[in-house]
């Protein structure tokens, strides 16, 4: 549970899951795609710009040695009546992400274990 919401995880089948929802990991993943196109919709709605049709697409590569990601690319699929002059604006919109910024400058973590009755 949080902030009132009960978010489902799970594993793939091939991680011993079940495969019923997103892995913890795809869900970061997803918050960085929803985060772009959160600021990209204020964007358009900021200035009255139609998002029919508008998309993010947000994909990986990873390193095949240590299989991690090693880069996270988006796209901005925009919609044709988008105004040429506010392309690069759109950009420096989704730069505001929270989620990228968490990522570029990340928290200390700060883990402990609690043994409760």
């Amino acid at each position: 549970n949080y902030k009132g919401f009960v978010i489902e995880t799970d594993q793939p089948t091939y991680a011993g899951g079940e495969g019923s929802a997103p892995s913890p990991f795809d869900l970061f993943l997803a918050s960085i795609g929803t985060c772009s196109a959160y600021y990209v919709l204020a964007f358009c709605k900021e200035r009255k710009i139609s998002t029919k049709n508008a998309s993010v697409i947000l994909t990986t590569e990873r390193n095949p040695h240590t299989k991690r990601i090693e880069r996270i690319s988006l796209e901005i699929n925009l919609p044709t009546e988008f105004p040429e002059k506010y392309k690069n604006a759109v950009l420096k919109a989704v730069d505001k992400c929270t989620v990228k910024k968490h990522i570029l400058n990340a928290p200390i973590f700060d883990v402990k274990a609690k043994i409760i009755e």
